[in-house]
């Protein structure tokens, strides 16, 4: 079973109060990216990995979506979603992603955001979603990027100039990195960038998009506080066509 994290109080409160849980979708800073990988939404039959507050799973159906499934191993997390969706083609359900069972060919598109770097078999994650999937579908999702789970502790140091030095701890050596994030004894998956595109491409999915997320100029005269993004990715967004 995944470590369900976002159930412990504390984990919780952190969580809630950060600027994604407060200002949705625009409070996230790739989310302008992930959007321009969206497909026509229209008609669609939507599941959402990891829905948490249920941001992405309403917005895809104010986009026309047909329905969605949304989907989160936190019961605080699913809560939320429903209290604050008023629609009866949304549905929630709690579930642990490293067990993934969906009916075979009943989703003309799936999307995760930030969950998939929790799951430990993500070669059965991937599988199970080509099968749930229907030819031609897309699926975008969002995890950490390897590099930003793989630094020495302290995260960085400074050169000579002042830059900021993000050096790596093992980057080649995967499974489970353990750190404190809002709570301690957060568990992630640590997989190097080539195990996840060639898992992908080994179920069966075509790679169609990959970004190492960083601001652009604009993003970064509004938020001058991402700079450090330049310096190492974030976030790794990925879209793979069935």
């Amino acid at each position: 079973m995944a470590q369900n994290i976002y159930d412990r109080p504390e984990f919780f409160a952190g969580y809630s109060g950060m600027r994604r849980s407060v200002h949705g979708l625009d409070g996230a800073a790739e989310w302008p990216a992930v959007r321009a990988l969206l497909p026509d939404l229209t008609g669609k039959r939507v599941v959402d990995l990891g829905c948490g507050f249920g941001w992405f799973s309403r917005f895809a159906m104010a986009q026309g979506a047909a329905s969605v499934f949304g989907l989160d191993i936190s019961e605080k997390m699913i809560a939320r979603a429903r209290a604050d969706t008023d629609d009866a083609a949304v549905t929630y359900e709690i579930a642990d992603l490293e067990h993934l069972k969906l009916a075979e060919a009943s989703y003309d598109f799936a999307h995760s955001s930030l969950a998939l770097h929790y799951i430990e078999d993500f070669a059965g994650l991937v599988a199970s979603m080509h099968r749930a999937l229907l030819p031609g579908s897309h699926f975008v999702f969002t995890i950490e990027h390897p590099i930003f789970m793989a630094p020495t502790h302290p995260a960085w140091s400074t050169d000579a100039e002042g830059r900021r030095i993000w050096p790596l701890d093992r980057y080649s050596v995967e499974g489970a990195r353990t750190t404190d994030w809002l709570a301690k004894g957060v568990v992630k998956q640590h997989r190097k960038l080539g195990t996840t595109l060639n898992t992908l491409i080994a179920a069966g999915f075509a790679i169609r998009h990959v970004e190492e997320w960083s601001p652009n100029d604009r993003e970064l005269r509004d938020n001058p506080d991402w700079a450090e993004e330049l310096d190492r990715p974030m976030f790794l967004l990925i879209a793979v066509q069935r």
